[in-house]
């Protein structure tokens, strides 16, 4: 450890007993923010276990709608998003109602996948094309989707949240590669949102068959999030929790990863006598890549950023969640 990065941390745990704070940090995240966090996990995990802390201010090293969610869970503590321009674009592929801005790229992508909707439609008015079908959220969605929403789901529990609803359809928002999975594991029909993770989603069969010829001795682990067919030769396909578990309890020594690569560092760490090969070296999310131990750092020094979903927002979309709780 350089003796910069080592005063960073000196001063972020200084800041952090200052102000009975805890460190969140997503799995995707840099190596030496996972460090420095007092939790690491998937995002609604993290923002349960914040709800359950007893602490006045939470810093969650993520992206929007997580830092969101805690403020969701946690309405009496302050949250903290180091980075404000650290967002989804699954999650800005779809709004309550007002439109969001149609983004046509992604940065730190070569050659990104691209995306436009009609910019007047939204989930609102998907709601009124199937009066009565209720609606499941991922967790990958803003507040406003969340209120808008019978109930949501995580990538490990969307077929069970589905098969909990009354009715033989439902909606499943944002990502259709998550919808179809879902669709292939229950007797509902499922109505996809046409969304998807920019991540994920440039994983082929291709990338797959590379795999298997370069690690034959090596099982293919991939994030629902990925396209169905992808799903369809993986060898195992579940959330990344899922995987830290997996990995943990198999007799097998190799293993290539489906999903982005920040995960690899806990694999690692959490099994050194094991060896992991990312599906594609590319599979870098910039949102997650854009917190630093710096922006940690100045959102302790200077309160930023404030992340406070309205309440009325906030009740509703919180029905949501403890709706999947429920069920789950």
């Amino acid at each position: 450890m350089t003796a910069d990065v080592s005063a960073l941390r000196d001063q972020i745990l200084r800041f952090k007993q200052e102000k009975r704070a805890i460190i969140l940090s997503h799995n995707y995240q840099r190596d030496e923010v996972q460090e420095i966090a007092d939790f690491v996990g998937d995002s609604l995990e993290l923002s349960r276990i914040a709800a359950t802390q007893d602490c006045a201010m939470i810093v969650f090293c993520g992206v929007h709608f997580m830092a969101e969610s805690a403020s969701i869970l946690s309405p009496d503590k302050t949250v903290l998003l180091p980075e404000v321009d650290a967002g989804c674009p699954m999650a800005d592929m779809i709004s309550a109602d007002a439109p969001r801005p149609v983004r046509k790229s992604f940065p730190g992508f070569d050659n990104p996948p691209a995306y436009v909707y009609p910019p007047e439609y939204t989930l609102n008015e998907m709601k009124k094309a199937y009066p009565g079908v209720p609606v499941v959220a991922y967790v990958n969605t803003t507040a406003e989707v969340k209120a808008e929403s019978d109930i949501c789901c995580t990538s490990a529990n969307v077929v069970k949240v589905i098969d909990s609803l009354p009715g033989d359809s439902v909606i499943c928002v944002p990502d259709k590669n998550l919808s179809m999975w879902a669709a292939r594991n229950t007797k509902k029909k499922v109505i996809a949102w046409d969304g998807y993770c920019n991540v994920h989603e440039r994983v082929t069969v291709q990338d797959v068959q590379a795999a298997r010829e370069h690690h034959p001795k090596a099982l293919i682990l991939a994030h629902p999030e990925c396209r169905i067919e992808v799903l369809a030769m993986a060898d195992h396909v579940t959330s990344t929790s899922g995987m830290l578990r997996f990995v943990q309890a198999s007799s097998e020594k190799e293993f290539v990863v489906g999903t982005e690569i920040g995960l690899m560092y806990r694999l690692r760490r959490e099994n050194p006598d094991k060896t992991f090969y990312a599906l594609r070296k590319d599979m870098i999310c910039p949102n997650m890549k854009k917190t630093t131990l710096q922006s940690v750092l100045l959102a302790f020094q200077e309160n930023r950023y404030v992340v406070k979903v309205p309440e009325h927002i906030r009740v509703r979309a919180k029905k949501a969640l403890d709706r999947m709780l429920e069920v789950v």
